[in-house]
């Protein structure tokens, strides 16, 4: 039976890289609230943050896959991070919601066509009876480069992107939440990107992400 605790399709908290992801990025902590703090950060900052190149397949949205990677986007990013609580007994699912994001590269721009992100991920936790929402997507020096304040969770209240930037410039404006599912519905995100953006938006590149970022934000 799939649910909150258990491995499916792609979240695959039964991976051996997966538990010891979970088992080394929880280390030391008392109880399930810091067991998925500890977590949230290891994905946050451990999983450095690359919208170039999507893997829209079972394979390539797996959390071990996105260890093994080193590098992904939000929706392998939550799907890690919801994997891990499992391992650790701490149900958690992953979110999705329509947001519109005001900072990205002039290349992704130009291959989505749109600066609308459908099916941004976020991860739902379960801790202390209350569902919370954590958003690991962004690693800390990406938020730098970008004058974005990092997101911060303290486990008892959603971590959801923050209006504007640390200019005061226009970040992430959420227009819709999806759900949160036990599995990512696939099928549905496919849907939704095969009528929403432009084919190139799934071609290769082979271009560096962070490269572009240091053009965007002129820190080369």
């Amino acid at each position: 039976m799939i649910d909150s605790k258990s491995p499916t399709l792609i979240v695959d908290s039964e991976h051996p890289r997966v538990q010891a992801f979970a088992a080394a990025g929880a280390d030391g902590a008392d109880d399930d609230r810091d067991r998925a703090i500890k977590l949230y950060y290891a994905v946050r900052d451990g999983i450095r943050y690359d919208p170039y190149d999507l893997d829209l397949t079972p394979q390539g949205l797996r959390a071990s896959r996105t260890l093994e990677l080193g590098r992904a986007w939000c929706v392998p990013k939550a799907v890690l991070l919801a994997a891990s609580c499992r391992v650790l007994g701490i149900p958690a699912k992953v979110g999705f919601a329509d947001v519109k994001n005001h900072l990205s590269t002039k290349r992704l721009r130009e291959r989505m066509g749109t600066d609308v992100f459908y099916w941004h991920g976020y991860t739902a936790i379960q801790l202390g009876g209350t569902w919370v929402k954590a958003t690991p997507a962004f690693n800390i020096e990406l938020c730098q480069r970008f004058r974005i304040e990092p997101l911060e969770f303290d486990g008892l209240a959603d971590s959801i992107y923050h209006p504007v930037d640390l200019e005061g410039r226009k970040h992430m404006e959420y227009l819709k939440f999806r759900g949160e599912f036990d599995d990512v519905p696939l099928e549905e995100m496919l849907a939704t990107y095969t009528s929403k953006y432009r084919p190139a938006t799934y071609e290769s590149t082979g271009a560096d992400f962070d490269r572009d970022v240091d053009l965007e934000t002129g820190s080369y």
